[in-house]
């Protein structure tokens, strides 16, 4: 596209003939003045490096005896392997690597944890084990060329099921790995948009229920597969149909589903095997999901996501009723390969909050008491001192209702003078959550209002919505970004002239669009790891992301004209703000070229652009030495085009 024709693209993008709005969960629109500046004189710039030491909470499992509960968390900067003991301990290292360990799961025999590692961020892991008192860790798979994952340890024989993908191939199939690592392919997938993910082993160990999933989300089937033949036989799936296992009662009589059949949402039923029938779970316009099944497999603790804030819930199977769990309100769900503590009493739980950063719960069934197990926070991220969170809706373009995440300072003027900061969230088939964000702590505790819009293509609207952006990425879900700003200018706080877009991933993607195909919009813009180019990703990703990618826009070779729409390419000539790239040398899912790709255009046409290169890194910067200087410059970086110069 010529430049004229950039520009003209450029001047029409907020000017599209309005179209009928995307049909939503109903809810009342936010008043954008009703959105107040709380008055707290606690609240302080909370330390970018207390923010960058606090720990992650990757997987968790319980060991055999449900006595020990084994984290994989960074305390020492990478996420290596800790284990401490339910009633609370200190926590002792089993392990250490530079490269991010994962997927935890505790041996049948109790002597090992299992883990999956890769080399540098570059997502293609092996299964490796260690002593759960500490020892050699071995690398069981060893397959540089072919990522196993998913671990599902089986009832005895030292069976572990698990998916297995080869790097020259998109589809992921259902593998057993026995104890001495050799792997047995159960599947033989061909169609490189199908994967299959083992859910339950059933019938003493000789079977499976797995899934099989599009990778585009719109379709989810169930299967049962004989473990000593690979027989796969369908117990449930239709066409354009999402359906997905998550577990079975202990007597095999029925499976918890998640689906979308007959209402575009997700909801939860129960599904008997024998007699086909289903049992539903009591409807909610928003999305529902099921996990576990307790251990005597009388109750489902299934979960509910209504706009950004998920509840978790006991389903008694044999009267229907719906109790809440008696967790503290953000983002909770039930965590680790399997939450259950051995004797059924007690959950893994992972609870984040707007103002309590990510910790592992234990919830007691019996009591319904829930307490912390680890602390992974540092001391000065305390409730009074973080920013708080609300909820608001405003109406896009076409009249669609875009739910959004608002963090606002404490102690502001409402003079139109403060500056702002919109975050777009990945995916796109992803959604910006009510719980603990580094980044809008960040921010926000620096005086910036912040912004997360759930734009059209995020998940937990319905599946009309989640389509809405079907090849039409930057289109539609760019405008209801743009109103997300529109929204915070008619709080009254913000300055029109001060708002800066900042993403990652998709997030990135909509932060390239934002500042070429509305240049006028954002005064300076961060984007890390964000595509340019659909046309050398879809060259240069992996064959699952191409799979993907193909379920968003076709192939360059069957909508050309979609994919030049839809490429920050087109219109990243037309940028003014100044822009900050940081990008993963090891990164699969948005290669490194992407970047460099941003980086020589705007470069040889004088803008303002800076570009960081981290390597061994993938997508996402695992290494803490990374995860703090990224957000330092981040932060740096609007501070220096979004705050006045000090006097």
């Amino acid at each position: 596209m010529t430049r004229l024709l950039a520009a003209t693209a450029v001047a029409l993008v907020l000017a599209l003939p309005v179209t009928a709005q995307v049909k939503t969960p109903d809810r009342p629109a936010t008043d954008p003045k009703s959105v107040t500046s709380p008055v707290n004189p606690d609240a302080r710039a909370v330390p970018i490096e207390d923010i960058g030491a606090s720990r992650s909470l990757g997987s968790s499992a319980w060991s055999v005896d449900g006595k020990q509960i084994f984290v994989a968390t960074n305390l020492t900067g990478r996420t290596n392997i800790w284990r401490t003991d339910a009633a609370g301990s200190w926590p002792v290292q089993l392990t250490q690597s530079e490269d991010t360990q994962s997927g935890l799961a505790a041996s049948a025999d109790g002597k090992y944890v299992y883990f999956q590692q890769d080399v540098g961020g570059n997502e293609y892991t092996d299964i490796y084990r260690v002593p759960v008192n500490g020892g050699a860790v071995e690398n069981l798979t060893n397959t540089p060329d072919r990522r196993e994952n998913g671990m599902l340890v089986g009832p005895s024989g030292g069976l572990v099921a698990l998916s297995t993908k080869l790097k020259s191939e998109g589809q992921a199939n259902i593998a057993v790995m026995d104890a001495n690592g050799q792997v047995r392919v159960l599947t033989k997938e061909a169609d490189p948009q199908y994967s299959w993910t083992a859910v339950a082993w059933i019938d003493g160990g000789k079977a499976l229920i797995a899934d099989r999933d599009r990778v585009d989300s719109k379709v989810g089937e169930v299967w049962r597969i004989d473990v000593a033949t690979g027989a796969a036989t369908k117990l449930i799936g239709k066409a354009d149909t999402v359906y997905d296992a998550v577990d079975i009662t202990p007597d095999g009589k029925w499976l918890a589903v998640n689906t979308d059949e007959g209402t575009g949402q997700s909801h939860a039923g129960l599904y008997e095997i024998a007699t086909k029938q289903w049992k539903w779970l009591k409807p909610t316009p928003w999305e529902q999901m099921a996990s576990n099944f307790t251990r005597d497999g009388k109750t489902l603790i299934f979960g509910t996501n209504a706009d950004t804030r998920s509840t978790l819930y006991k389903y008694d199977l044999a009267t229907g009723a719906e109790t809440a769990l008696s967790i503290p309100p953000g983002v909770n769900y039930l965590t680790g390969n399997d939450p259950r503590s051995p004797d059924g009493r007690t959950l893994l739980v992972n609870h984040s909050g707007a103002d309590s950063p990510t910790n592992l719960y234990l919830y007691d069934l019996a009591t319904g008491a829930a307490r912390p197990a680890t602390q992974l926070a540092i001391a000065s991220l305390t409730p009074a001192a973080l920013p708080k969170s609300d909820v608001v809706t405003y109406k896009s373009f076409d009249g669609t209702l875009i739910s959004a995440i608002v963090t606002m300072p404490a102690n502001l003027k409402r003079d139109g003078s403060n500056p702002a900061i919109v975050l777009p969230h990945g995916g796109p088939t992803g959604q910006a959550q009510d719980g603990y964000s580094r980044y809008a702590t960040a921010f926000a505790s620096r005086g910036y209002v912040v912004i997360q819009p759930n734009f059209r293509g995020s998940t937990g609207y319905g599946r009309a919505f989640q389509d809405a952006n079907f090849k039409d990425l930057g289109g539609g879900d760019l405008k209801d970004t743009v109103a997300a700003k529109a929204f915070l200018v008619a709080t009254g706080y913000v300055d029109p002239k001060r708002v800066g877009i900042f993403g990652g991933s998709y997030g990135g993607f909509m932060t390239l669009m934002a500042i070429g195909r509305a240049p006028d919009e954002f005064a300076a813009a961060v984007q890390w790891f964000g595509i340019i180019n659909w046309r050398t990703m879809y060259r240069d990703q992996d064959e699952l992301l191409k799979a993907y990618q193909r379920g968003l826009l076709g192939t360059p070779e069957s909508d050309p004209k979609v994919y030049d729409a839809a490429s920050p390419l087109t219109y990243i000539r037309n940028a003014k703000a100044p822009l900050l790239t940081i990008q993963g040398e090891n990164d699969i899912r948005v290669p490194r070229g992407q970047a460099q790709e941003v980086n020589d255009i705007l470069k040889a046409k004088g803008n303002v652009v800076e570009t960081v290169f981290y390597p061994a890194e993938g997508h996402g910067f695992q290494k803490r030495e990374n995860q703090l200087d990224s957000l330092k410059r981040t932060v740096a970086w609007f501070d220096k085009y979004l705050k006045p110069a000090a006097k």
